[in-house]
């Protein structure tokens, strides 16, 4: 680690209700947590939708590893590393296609959909080297699992399994697919992609931060809530009003919702309400639910409202509004961002219409929302590597932290969230000493 010290003091960098702001700008930290944290965690990958048959594949990274999931033969959802294991070149810098094999750019081996070794140019140059092509198939990681589609894996042969990794996280993407009338959701609508100059934590900790909308997001909350006032009495409100409004709500508002962190960082705003709450009703998605489950497990479906639910460390998930967007770490400074909006099957095309409404607004990098946060990270990226303070404070409402069971709550203002994530941080570093 930087300045001489060595990693037996990243335990001095975390204390019950601050962090040390070298764990957002300190490069060595970075490189550890790419190592214990990235490489020990359950990392999300992508969704089986996005492989809908055998051969196709989409390339993305697990930490700062470039891996390929791919579809086999066998119908087989495959996490590989993007890696030749002749001379090490990525086989594909496509990020999505449909293939027979895969193919080295460099020297032309070949691998099978399932990463076993196919073929190799000029095999007779291998006399007596003790050669075997069953020895040099791609790399897969060491164990990948899916819930209801979508996809984690882990470089750890010894991480638990997803679901107890995840506990009670994982109930958003079970409600994520049970809120389709077919019980099942597909990725639609492309993607949105781009950098934002900060370390990775920066927008984990900001997605449950009740405290910043009311001030970073002031402007687009009141005047969303200007143009609703200047309506005349029953008039209905463009979706993109009922989208803005709830970022101009007060402390209260935010403080009813309630957070709840899991074990192993994970948490989730809300849950009994949300900011998306009030939407309004989209005809014929209620009787399509019905239909599908009979009116008491639609009502139960339905009643779900987390607001962002973490998956630690690497991704968010709305259940109301079918988005994610997963955390893409590059260096200790530079983080991409990606958006993916979910398609619920069998529900009225106006649901998938306000899903990708929903994410133009708020999470575009021309949108109306995400960009204030992005100004907010850029900032405190830079202006912690000044030397003005050493301490980044997680002290609010600190001493009212209720346990049940294997769950943190608190009030929705809370520094419960971040703090939950640090004491995630500290025991997945300590676990690398």
């Amino acid at each position: 680690m930087s300045n001489g010290a060595s990693t037996n003091d990243l335990e001095t960098l975390v204390e019950p209700t601050r962090v040390h702001r070298r764990v957002y700008t300190d490069p060595e930290i970075f490189a550890l947590e790419m190592e214990r944290i990235w490489g020990h965690a359950w990392i999300y990958v992508g969704h089986e939708s996005q492989v809908p048959k055998p051969g196709s594949y989409i390339t993305t990274e697990v930490g700062l590893d470039p891996v390929i999931m791919v579809r086999g033969d066998d119908d087989k959802v495959r996490v590989l590393y993007n890696r030749c294991r002749h001379k090490g070149a990525k086989l594909s810098a496509q990020c999505s296609g449909t293939l027979d094999y895969f193919r080295c750019p460099y020297h032309g081996w070949t691998y099978r959909k399932n990463g076993d070794l196919r073929g190799v140019p000029a095999r007779e140059g291998y006399p007596q080297t003790g050669f075997n092509p069953g020895d040099q198939g791609l790399v897969a990681l060491a164990q990948v699992d899916n819930i209801r589609g979508f996809v984690f894996a882990t470089k750890s042969p010894s991480a638990p399994q997803l679901r107890t990794y995840l506990g009670a996280a994982a109930a958003t993407l079970e409600n994520i697919a049970d809120r389709a009338p077919a019980g099942k959701v597909e990725i639609a609508g492309g993607r949105l992609r781009y950098k934002h100059p900060c370390n990775w934590k920066m927008f984990i900790e900001n997605l449950n931060d009740a405290m910043h909308p009311m001030i970073a997001h002031s402007s687009v909350g009141m005047a969303a809530r200007n143009y609703m006032k200047s309506q005349p009495e029953g008039t209905t409100y463009p979706r993109e009003a009922e989208i803005l409004f709830p970022f101009g709500s007060s402390y209260e508002f935010f403080d009813t919702m309630g957070v709840t962190g899991l074990a192993n960082g994970h948490g989730y705003m809300g849950g009994a309400s949300s900011i998306h709450t009030a939407y309004s009703e989209i005809p014929g998605y209620w009787e399509a639910m019905v239909d599908s489950y009979g009116e008491n497990r639609a009502k139960e479906i339905l009643s779900s409202n987390r607001h962002n639910t973490i998956f630690y460390p690497s991704f968010t998930a709305k259940d109301a509004i079918q988005a994610v967007r997963v955390a893409r770490p590059r260096s200790v400074n530079e983080t991409v961002i990606e958006t993916y909006h979910f398609k619920l099957i069998g529900a009225p095309d106006e649901m998938f219409e306000r899903t990708i409404l929903y994410s133009r607004l708020i999470n575009s990098s021309s949108g109306m929302v995400g960009p204030d946060d992005l100004d907010c990270y850029a900032r405190m990226q830079e202006a912690l590597c000044s030397s003005a303070s050493d301490w980044v404070d997680l002290s609010r409402y600190a001493e009212t932290d209720r346990r049940h069971n294997d769950a943190l709550t608190g009030c929705g203002t809370s520094d419960l969230a971040a703090r939950n994530q640090f004491s995630a941080w500290s025991k997945l570093m300590a676990a690398g000493n």
